[in-house]
């Protein structure tokens, strides 16, 4: 049923409802003036049928009203299901519209997925490329800066190092000594045992050197049978025991060879004898042949040479 429809029923309910109310006063009026005036029985008769008449009407606008009333209810449950379902329809349609964005969000949902989980793993092999490399850095420097016979540092290494401790005393002023040691008839042991025995004996020295020096300092293989102790900090005053230990060490320490070698030392200090690092290499290999000329298994510092120079004295030997 259409809208208009609709509306032309209630209203002809309305009326069907309403009509009989004027004619039911009417009717009660001459009912009421024929009893007060004492009138014939045919007019008792004639308002007791209005009476009725009455009734009758009374009890169809009473109806008439409840089918109003039943009929306006309808209507509007009616229009109520009729809005509910023109509703349903358009959400259903809005539904459909919405059907290909959400598919297409789905879908990106999954290629999101998809692309976290290759850049995780593509993160986990550049962790692992970066570990690799780390490494294979770690190896590079190994072999570019370690001995291969002692595992000292190597001279490359030491160089840098030097370097890098004067700046710093440069910048705060700290001092530092430079010790070089030479073994004494090193040449003796190669010649006679072979060069194992050679290798060996400079693995012996070096194991020496690292037990009895400090960790902050450096210790290197120069060349051949010469080391260089780079002591940080440290004044000519705490070179020169620092020296004289290991040389009583080394003349005393049990080589597997059977043959007793023994070093002589050479000390300079910065910046008591020399200014830079050219200079204290310098005057710690000059201390280390006047050591060597005055007759091995000694140590020199460069001090004493300059005194020595100057008073024409033979270079003391510690």
């Amino acid at each position: 049923m259409s809208e208009q429809a609709r509306h032309r029923v209630l209203r002809t309910l309305v009326w069907l409802a309403v009509l009989p109310l004027p004619i039911v006063a009417y009717m009660l009026g001459v009912y009421v003036v024929t009893r007060g005036e004492g009138g014939s029985h045919a007019q008792h008769l004639l308002s007791s049928q209005a009476v009725l008449v009455f009734a009758a009407l009374l009890v169809s606008g009473v109806g008439g009203f409840l089918i109003w009333s039943t009929a306006t209810s309808v209507a509007r449950t009616t229009s109520v299901q009729t809005r509910l379902d023109h509703l349903d329809d358009a959400l259903a349609d809005r539904l459909e519209q919405q059907t290909p964005l959400m598919n297409s969000f789905t879908r990106m949902l999954a290629t999101i997925e998809r692309q976290t989980d290759e850049i995780n793993s593509f993160s986990q092999r550049l962790d692992n490329a970066y570990r690799d490399l780390e490494s294979a850095h770690a190896r590079l420097q190994e072999v570019t800066f370690t001995d291969e016979v002692t595992r000292l540092y190597n001279r490359r290494f030491f160089s840098i190092r030097l370097e890098e401790e004067i700046g710093r005393y440069r910048r705060f002023g700290h001092p530092m000594s430079l010790v070089l040691l030479d073994l004494d008839g090193f040449k003796g042991v190669n010649d006679g045992l072979g060069h194992l025995a050679g290798d060996e004996t400079l693995r012996g020295v070096a194991e020496v050197l690292l037990k009895n020096t400090r960790a902050i300092d450096v210790i290197s293989r120069y060349g051949g049978d010469e080391f260089a102790v780079l002591l940080v900090e440290t004044s000519r005053a705490g070179a020169e025991p620092y020296a004289e230990r290991i040389r009583e060490i080394l003349a005393a320490h049990s080589f597997s060879h059977g043959q007793q070698v023994t070093a002589s030392l050479g000390i300079a200090a910065l910046p008591e004898d020399v200014a830079d690092a050219d200079d204290l290499i310098r005057a710690a290999d000059e201390a280390l042949y006047a050591a060597k000329r005055a007759g091995k298994n000694g140590v020199a510092a460069y001090a004493a040479l300059d005194a020595t120079a100057e008073s024409g004295r033979e270079v003391p030997v510690a």
